[in-house]
């Protein structure tokens, strides 16, 4: 085998999907239509199509944006963005949402659920978290700005806990706001109001926009603007977040008569892994422009993604091969690396080894970005391919090989629409 050990492999057949989800936008208004949309799909297309599909709609947003606005700087009045723009990162994502919901839906009706459905659901949902966010925060006039770089840690921060807690739990929890429903809806509706009225809006002051700024008293309070705000509610969201998480594992291990304490400790990746990106970003400026205010902001951005997607996903991976908790990732070297150069006229009072220049640092920042892209990449093939070969299924068609190597459809010809057998 090739990624997976044997004994691991073997724990797959174990592996049974458990999720709660107890948003009510999710119960009386989503399912309904997702439950009618999955009978749109043919029963020969895969359910990882459809996911692949999603993310496919969101990379498309993102070269759309960045065609547009190539810099990242469209808040300063370099670039005025066409409406239609944002308008389509708003049914960008809300189809995005609709396919990873139906994914699942279309897995029971072609009996195709299983494990690879879950990492392959969870590769894209990490990719989907950084572009997501860089887009957000570019709709949300924020650009190249620390507001930027605390959106990408609240929403990748957000994510591992969601995976550390299934890790722990075993089921994946979604609370009564969640960020693939409500948060998701919500990013939606930033990317409308930024097709409307442009995303200066966000600009506007919060006293300004409930027109209370001629109040007296009130008017005496900083009118903060709103996207600060939305930034500041996100950093709630998420420490809310962390309790509802840990108490959910503590409940878990406490049933499993386990330490309730240990799996703070398993925190600590992220903590480690976001503490050397930022590490980066905050070098001293030498003979070259700080990477926050220069155009590798956001190769800067996506490499650090796909640097998480690859630790996320070697999560779920154990998860469902029942393994070890992965503790290192070796793509923090590379990173580490970069960072400690940048920083050796804080760390040792002399000048950088390598990124001495505007030229150098983009090579350091665009070798990072491919080789994080090599590695995600070389992970996803290796663990598709090992579990595919195991199981006997395949990816993208809706097969199994039996005992005899020999493929069949998943559906039984006599299956009706909802892939239940006919009367």
């Amino acid at each position: 085998m090739g990624y997976i050990a044997r004994h691991a492999l073997e724990n797959l057949h174990k592996y049974a999907y458990k999720g709660v989800d107890k948003s009510l936008t999710s119960k009386y208004v989503l399912n309904p239509f997702w439950t009618w949309f999955v009978t749109l799909w043919p029963l020969s297309v895969a359910p990882n199509t459809i996911t692949l599909s999603g993310l496919c709609i969101v990379i498309v947003n993102f070269a759309t944006v960045f065609w547009h606005d190539p810099t990242y700087l469209a808040e300063k009045g370099g670039v005025v963005m066409p409406s239609w723009v944002y308008f389509s990162c708003a049914v960008g994502l809300f189809l995005y949402q609709s396919f990873d919901a139906i994914d699942g839906k279309q897995a029971r009706r072609t009996g195709m659920a299983g494990p690879l459905g879950e990492m392959f659901d969870h590769g894209c949902d990490a990719l989907n978290t950084t572009l997501e966010a860089v887009l957000t925060c570019q709709a949300l006039n924020l650009g190249r700005s620390w507001w930027t770089v605390s959106s990408q840690v609240a929403t990748l921060a957000n994510f591992y806990l969601t995976t550390w807690e299934e890790y722990h739990t075993g089921a994946l929890y979604l609370g009564v706001f969640s960020g693939p429903v409500e948060g998701i809806l919500m990013i939606v509706a930033i990317f409308t109001i930024s097709g409307i009225y442009g995303p200066s809006v966000w600009d506007t002051g919060i006293l300004t926009f409930l027109r209370l700024s001629n109040v007296p008293l009130i008017n005496q309070l900083p009118d903060f603007p709103l996207n600060d705000l939305i930034m500041v509610t996100g950093a709630f969201v998420v420490c809310f977040n962390i309790v509802v998480s840990y108490r959910n594992v503590r409940s878990a291990t406490r049933a499993a008569v386990k330490s309730s304490t240990q799996p703070l400790l398993l925190l600590l990746p992220f903590v480690v892994s976001a503490g050397i990106q930022i590490f980066w970003l905050t070098h001293p400026r030498y003979d070259a422009a700080v990477l926050i205010d220069s155009a590798l902001f956001v190769p800067f951005l996506c490499a650090w993604g796909l640097q998480f997607a690859h630790q996320v996903g070697r999560m779920i991976l154990a998860h469902v091969t029942r393994a070890p908790f992965p503790w290192w990732d070796w793509m923090w070297v590379w990173s580490l690396a970069g960072a400690v150069d940048a920083n050796l006229p804080l760390l040792a009072g002399r000048p950088p080894l390598f990124q001495t220049s505007e030229t150098n640092r983009a090579v350091a920042v665009w070798l990072t970005l491919a080789l994080s892209l090599v590695s995600y990449a070389r992970f996803c093939t290796l663990v598709i391919n090992d579990i595919t070969n195991f199981m006997g299924i395949a990816c993208f068609t809706v097969r199994k090989k039996d005992k005899d190597g020999v493929w069949h459809e998943s559906v039984p010809k006599g299956d009706d629409a909802n892939g239940k057998k006919k009367v």
